[in-house]
């Protein structure tokens, strides 16, 4: 650009740590209106209290609050209870202290946050009360659809890029995704899948740009992005038991033969008791359980430090107003690292749960030698 390449560079970098440092602001703002710990009396700042609350899933998306004034976007309640349909928007509980139809979202105990039964006429929770099937479109659902809907443009547009540039350079978006699509066929799939790792691509590419959109998504403190969806162990949960299922039923005889009669192990290790066979089964379920735990703790463990270092701005505040302000440039340059950090971080576990994937697909359908 006018004679001087790095001049873009530059501006692009500088674009970059403005972004990210507008984005660290937004969540020290948005730590500070969100705390729910000041009761009348009680000036405390809960920093626990307050990244928990950011990082668990609701029937609501809050935005911010002015004053006394809760400012959120109500979402869809949708519960079956007695074999009939509820169906109301979440703003019917304001803000959790109400119940409506009879329901309301339980604020202490093991079932905190969850939809709960109440007794006619009163605000206690009816412990007999039957099985709520909860439907709900809650925020980490909202911010699936999100997702979703933008996987399906980018890849459509892209799609209709090839179809239209036939035989011709990619550009635009179609270049800024063709080596990530290149990489994952020829050094995940195919590299440890091997030569059916072509039937696997239409699930591994999937995995990967979900995880890899969802977590840089979370990373957006701004409506609609920031929901902590690949930080719920629902959703990892989920994704780790598609890779489950696909595996076993993938698996060919070969596969099965390893698990319930390995080849190489002595005698003695069969008899009486089959070690082999149940160490091999018990393996079948501990690698799913791993892949769902690593990206859960990896991206929780992420947004909790930046939460921590917003944080401190607020509990020095309480001490001395001073105190307050002198941390605040140190928890914004820290909140500015972690930020960079989270975007390799974004990358790496999207990249990791894929390539275990493939891995797990590749010994499913290795063949016999």
């Amino acid at each position: 650009m006018n004679g001087k390449p790095g001049a873009l560079n530059i501006r692009v970098i500088c674009i970059t740590i403005f972004m990210i440092a507008f984005t660290v602001f937004a969540r020290a703002v948005e730590t500070h209106d969100t705390d729910t710990s000041h009761q009348p009396g009680n000036k405390k700042f809960n920093a626990g209290r307050l990244m928990i609350d950011h990082i668990v899933d609701a029937y609501e998306w809050h935005i911010l609050d002015i004053g006394k004034t809760h400012v959120s976007v109500p979402l869809p309640v949708i519960l079956i209870y007695e074999g009939k349909f509820h169906v109301f928007m979440s703003s019917k509980f304001h803000h959790g202290h109400d119940s409506y139809a009879g329901f309301k979202i339980e604020d202490a105990g093991s079932r905190k946050g969850k939809i709960v039964r109440v007794k006619e006429g009163t605000m206690e929770t009816d412990v007999q009360a039957g099985m709520i099937l909860d439907f709900s479109i809650t925020k980490n659902v909202f911010g699936i659809f999100v997702s979703a809907i933008l996987l399906i443009l980018i890849f459509t547009s892209v799609a209709k890029a090839y179809t239209r540039r036939q035989g011709q350079a990619p550009k635009g978006l179609q270049s800024f995704l063709e080596p990530v699509i290149l990489f994952i066929r020829d050094d995940v799939a195919r590299a440890a899948i091997g030569k059916k790792a072509d039937k696997f691509m239409p699930y591994l590419m999937t995995l990967f740009f979900f995880i890899f959109l969802n977590n840089l998504l979370g990373l957006i403190p701004i409506f609609p992005f920031g929901a902590n969806v690949t930080g719920n162990l629902a959703v990892t949960g989920g994704l780790a038991l598609m890779t489950f299922l696909v595996t076993n039923f993938s698996g060919n005889k070969n596969y099965w033969a390893h698990i319930f009669n390995t080849p190489g192990v002595p005698w003695w290790l069969k008899f009486p008791l089959p070690l082999m066979p149940i160490v091999e089964i018990l393996g079948m379920f501990t690698k799913p359980f791993v892949l769902m735990v690593r990206l859960f703790a990896n991206i929780t463990a992420g947004h909790l430090v930046i939460l921590g270092f917003m944080s401190l701005i607020f509990v020095f505040s309480n001490m001395q107003a001073y105190l307050g302000l002198a941390m605040a440039p140190v928890s914004v340059a820290f909140g500015i690292f972690m930020s960079f950090l989270e975007l390799l971080v974004a990358f790496i576990q999207a990249y990791v749960f894929t390539l275990l994937s493939a891995l797990y697909f590749g010994m499913a359908v290795e063949e016999h030698h």
